[in-house]
């Protein structure tokens, strides 16, 4: 089995997207994009920090000797890449890959139903006046989901500091946009460490004021961090 490529095979190959996939149930758990030895360095978790997640748990219950790595597509521009593996990550969903976020530019240009795309290019970009932290949940939003399910996923669980006791409102955000506004009433400790809020929905008006609309002024592209603080 190879644990690399040579000098000759990374320079021809350059800019490439690849999948991780999972033999014993032949599903894909990971797509990136990369060059020279990109792929492999995962499994050697060369490319982790110290931090678990769960692609690197996952490889390790496979046991790193046995993912099957493959190459979707090679000899890419760094952008061709970007385009490709942004791609792939939407049309196999976020929900089913251990890839921590959406792909390149994927809150603006990526899948999107009928209804999120005039949405998208109808939403007036908002200003927020009030305290808040928006909540990017790309990862735990489904299309339809209840109201109950867009709650839950909204508020837990953060590594949130003392600035959460300033924050009035929670905004969640899918894809640039705001899905639901919620009045935070506090915040409990999780046996982690982490925290979560509790709360109602926001009054109507504010609700009017945000929903639907537009995050483009807050959220920046290739931004990771599930949330950030506005007006703190």
């Amino acid at each position: 089995m190879h644990k690399e490529f040579s000098q000759a095979v990374a320079e021809k190959i350059g800019y490439y997207v690849y999948l991780l996939k999972d033999p014993r149930n032949n599903t894909i758990f990971y797509i990136g994009k990369g060059k020279g030895n990109r792929v492999f360095n995962h499994i050697n978790c060369e490319i982790e920090d110290a931090t678990n997640n769960d692609k690197l748990t996952l490889i390790k219950d496979i046991g790193n000797d046995n993912v099957e790595r493959y190459i979707l597509r090679h000899n890419l521009t760094e952008e061709q890449a970007f385009e490709i593996e942004s791609a792939c990550i939407d049309l196999l969903g976020l929900e089913n890959l251990s890839n921590k976020v959406l792909g390149h530019d994927a809150w603006e240009r990526g899948l999107k139903s009928i209804d999120e795309m005039v949405q998208h290019y109808d939403a007036k970009p908002i200003t927020i006046d009030e305290p808040a932290i928006i909540i990017k949940i790309n990862r735990l939003y489904v299309r339809n989901m209840s109201e109950i399910d867009l709650y839950y996923a909204t508020r837990h669980k953060w590594k949130v500091g003392l600035n959460r006791k300033k924050v009035k409102y929670a905004i969640a955000a899918y894809k640039g946009l705001v899905r639901e506004v919620y009045t935070i009433e506090g915040w409990t400790k999780c046996d982690d460490g982490r925290f979560e809020f509790f709360d109602q929905v926001a009054p109507i008006d504010i609700r009017m004021k945000y929903n639907n609309k537009s995050l483009e002024n807050y959220i920046k592209k290739g931004a990771q961090n599930p949330f950030q603080y506005v007006n703190i």
